[in-house]
């Protein structure tokens, strides 16, 4: 079945079983580094209402962005498997019991995709446009995502214990965007080609005024370049003038559009153009050392993000400065022209 460039994809139960747990799983490509593995009994979350009938849910993993009205209940991301059931009681309680509907993942790290199959069985799908349709053994929630997320998630996966398909994308698209009316506003899924991974979707509220931009746009840390899963500096850049394109500012550029990013605080345009133009000055910087012919080692000697790295940097962790600079020299060092 296609709607908008849609298709539903519950024939991935034919494929066999994939690797979908909690943070730090070893089959699905890494969770997005910065993020340390915490005590999950001693976190609580936290539930911050953006713009709107939009919400942001923060715990252990990627932000959660809820949206709710009479229609039902719709999810961006899931954070980890270990936060699942916290996070439904949230939803529960804000939402009052209304059941989800949509999922959609942002891309396919187990720190933004873990909970997916406790989100999804805790939901209903709509059947044929019929949203007071409410019977649990439906198949649950739809979980929406770009085609790439299923394709990466769907390959062979090293040293991943399987689990059940039904944490897995059932509808995908293949296209630049899709759509969806839900609980009386417009939503625009935006693909992002090449950005943090190959699978980007950010997803904007347009009656809310909110986007949720997944890793593409993160407060806490330089941005993982995942260049194993197609992940791209210039394509990171791209992202955030997408956003920047999106968002319109209140007064004085403060206010006006929110974005909610994937990791840290709630933003506005301001923001995004600060990240951004942090980015492109790195980008420049390193892309002309690589013109010149520099070496990795001297490229790093060199310290292209000394500037900036106060606020973003980091020597231990899994994702240091030292990663991020040879990721984007990596994604550049072909660019010599």
């Amino acid at each position: 079945m296609t709607t908008g460039g849609r298709v539903a994809s519950r024939m991935a139960v034919l494929c066999g079983v994939v690797t979908l747990g909690g943070a730090g799983s070893a089959g699905v490509a890494q969770q997005s580094p910065g993020v340390t593995q915490p005590n999950f009994a001693d976190i609580q979350v936290q539930a911050l209402q953006v713009q709107g009938n939009v919400y942001m849910l923060a715990g252990a993993g990627g932000n959660v962005t809820v949206q709710f009205g009479d229609d039902g209940v719709l999810v961006v991301d899931t954070q980890v498997a270990e936060m699942a059931d916290k996070l439904l009681a949230e939803v529960a309680r804000m939402s009052g019991s209304r059941p989800i509907r949509y999922i959609v993942n942002t891309h396919m790290h187990p720190d933004h995709v873990g909970g997916n199959e406790r989100f999804r069985r805790a939901g209903a799908s709509i059947v044929a446009g019929n949203v007071a349709f409410d019977i649990r053994d439906s198949g649950g929630a739809a979980i929406i995502a770009h085609e790439n997320v299923q394709r990466r998630l769907l390959a062979p996966q090293p040293n991943g214990a399987p689990v059940a398909v039904s944490g897995l994308p059932t509808e995908t698209f293949f296209g630049d965007e899709d759509t969806l009316f839900f609980n009386g506003e417009a939503i625009e899924l935006v693909h992002q080609p090449a950005a943090h991974t190959d699978g980007d979707v950010m997803v904007f509220f347009r009656k809310s005024d909110v986007i949720s931009t997944g890793d593409i746009y993160t407060t806490t840390t330089y941005p993982f370049i995942d260049t194993a899963n197609g992940g791209r500096i210039d394509g990171i850049l791209s992202g955030l003038n997408r956003i920047i394109d999106l968002t319109v500012p209140r007064d004085k550029q403060e206010g006006g559009t929110m974005v909610i990013p994937g990791h840290g605080r709630i933003s506005d345009e301001a923001d995004v153009v600060e990240y951004r133009d942090m980015l492109t000055i790195i980008r420049d910087r390193v892309q002309e050392m690589t013109r010149k012919g520099w070496s990795l080692q001297q490229v790093r000697s060199a310290r292209p993000t000394s500037d900036y790295d106060g606020r973003y940097g980091a020597t231990s962790g899994s994702w240091t400065t030292d990663m991020f600079v040879e990721a984007v020299y990596r994604t550049l060092e072909g660019k010599r022209q």
